[in-house]
């Protein structure tokens, strides 16, 4: 995980996007619309022309519907997703070259999740809502607050273990946040890096922090370009 490359996220390329922000190479973007798509339109029927080949070349029924049931669970962790104001979701995966091979960590690529969510919030000043928003939940540890480029910021970490039934290895789960007030006070965007390798914390705190000191609430290439 050391070195990591800086890409620029799409978010950079959207009109409609309400902040810019770029992650480290490693992480995939999930296209939440493409993935969801309303059923009867055209997005729908892209989909399933996408999905046809994969399925074409399932050796057997049984296969097939393996696939099937695990794509739709897929789709349907997407959608919570979304509901609770997810507006962008990356899968990172990175091979652990740092310390001791032994570390049970090692033992393969390590596996994260990085989403963007927006929550609403009571006007007050940004300083006031960034301490709020680690202030009022249970569970927040290494709680710190610090000065990005884009304005105040809290950030914090929680553990977590996948619901039984939800389809995900019921495996501990390190949750890394960052808490980003919009400049309109009324909104903050949560940042959100999830893995099951708690023992690289140090590694993800450090991609989190790089992640949210990108933040702009301004396109910052510009009136010609667009941002999540």
């Amino acid at each position: 995980m050391a070195n990591l490359a800086i890409i620029l996220d799409d978010s950079f390329n959207d009109p409609h996007a309400a902040l810019w922000f770029s992650e480290p190479a490693g992480f995939t973007a999930l296209p939440l619309s493409a993935l969801l798509p309303s059923p009867g339109t055209r997005a729908a029927d892209d989909l399933r022309t996408a999905v046809a080949p994969l399925l074409d070349v399932v050796p057997d029924e049984r296969a097939r519907q393996h696939f099937i049931t695990q794509f739709v669970t897929a789709q349907r962790l997407l959608a919570a997703l979304r509901e609770v104001g997810t507006v962008h979701c990356s899968i990172g995966l990175h091979r652990d070259d740092v310390g001791d091979v032994s570390v049970a960590d090692s033992r393969g690529p390590l596996f994260s999740l990085f989403t963007v969510s927006w929550r609403e919030t009571g006007v007050a000043p940004r300083g006031v809502t960034a301490a709020r928003a680690v202030t009022s939940a249970d569970g927040h540890a290494q709680i710190g607050f610090a000065e990005l480029p884009c304005g105040p910021a809290t950030f914090s970490e929680t553990a977590a273990t996948p619901a039984p039934g939800s389809g995900l290895p019921q495996r501990p789960l390190l949750q890394l946040h960052a808490y980003l007030p919009h400049p309109d006070c009324r909104r903050l965007a949560v940042l959100t890096l999830t893995t099951t390798a708690p023992g690289r914390r140090d590694e993800y705190r450090a991609i989190l922090r790089l992640i949210a000191e990108s933040v702009s609430f301004e396109n910052p290439l510009g009136e010609a370009s667009g941002g999540s």
